[in-house]
């Protein structure tokens, strides 16, 4: 009896440490369990804060290339006529624009989501002060033409032979070299290879100024004004279908195209003067080319290493 007694405290210190070991077991267990299935306060507003910056990322992702698209649309549109108006050079399409946005890609690719947040923010900014500035260059070309009225007819404008292919234009203007002479001499105008009694339109509206004969190394030439400070003339003609002082329009037949005068094969040079300086007539287009087929006849005139004349 008194063994009996002298156990039953023993017993009870063991029951009381497996009942303690067993809820330290449950407890631990309960606590890895709900770790897994659910988030602490902190972990839950942390995963959420990342969530949130992912989204505004998104966001301001997707507004950056609508702003960039928008700007990219307006520039193109912006080029052809920029140049005319305001005396600017024409814009390098041959740029490294796009090796640096590759290179801006990469260097985001390694910066954490809070910096790339914050700048492509700032480049959201510089976007909008570049669509302000824009605007602002449309407003003041508005204003411009407004001003010009019906004399906005009389800037060369189109091509003065149909090239929808854009394949006939075979010289550019600039250094190239004569075929005739084998040196480098200054091309101030733009040869078109066209059969002889191919259509000449005058691309402006004005007065035919003078009317060349064969005797010249131009040969038959047609030079119209357009009492602007713009004048045009038309080179290597078979045969003039318009007289001195007469009034043309855009469009017009003025001639046929020839190989008159000194000339290496038929074709027509065009060339475009303001103010007594001959400039690029290939700026001239802009009447009736997109901004892609200009790039594109850029492309194709520099490729031309020698003239017809």
């Amino acid at each position: 009896m008194e063994q009996t007694k002298r156990f039953l405290p023993k017993r009870r210190k063991r029951r009381r440490a497996l009942q303690a070991l067993a809820w330290f077991g449950a407890a631990t267990l309960y606590y890895v369990v709900f770790s897994l299935l659910f988030d602490t306060p902190a972990e839950y507003e942390l995963r959420h804060s990342t969530d949130r910056l992912k989204q505004e990322y998104a966001t301001l992702l997707e507004e950056y290339d609508s702003l960039s698209m928008v700007v990219e649309n307006v520039v193109e549109r912006d080029r052809n006529i920029f140049a005319i108006m305001f005396d600017s050079e024409p814009y390098n399409f041959d740029s490294e624009y796009n090796n640096r946005r590759v290179e801006l890609h990469e260097s985001l690719i390694e910066q954490p989501s809070s910096q790339m947040s914050d700048r492509l923010q700032l480049s959201l900014n510089e976007l909008e002060q570049k669509m302000n500035q824009l605007e602002a260059s449309y407003e003041e070309l508005d204003t411009a033409l407004q001003q010009i009225g019906s004399m906005r007819n009389n800037i060369p404008s189109i091509q003065p032979v149909t090239n929808h292919e854009l394949t006939l234009l075979t010289a550019a203007y600039g250094t190239l070299m004569h075929p005739f002479y084998r040196t480098l001499q200054s091309h101030q105008g733009v040869d078109y290879a066209v059969p002889e009694g191919t259509r000449i339109f005058a691309t402006a509206d004005g007065i035919v100024k003078e009317v060349k004969g064969k005797n010249s190394t131009s040969g038959v030439t047609v030079v119209i004004d357009h009492r602007n400070g713009y004048t045009t003339s038309y080179s290597h003609l078979q045969s003039v279908k318009v007289k001195r002082g007469r009034k043309v329009q855009r469009g017009d037949i003025i001639a046929l195209s020839g190989n008159s005068g000194l000339s290496l094969a038929p074709h027509l040079h065009y060339e475009v003067r303001y103010n007594g300086m001959r400039v690029d007539p290939i700026h001239y287009f802009f009447m009736e080319l997109t901004p892609d087929e200009y790039q594109r006849i850029m492309r194709i005139a520099q490729s031309g290493m020698q003239s017809f004349d």
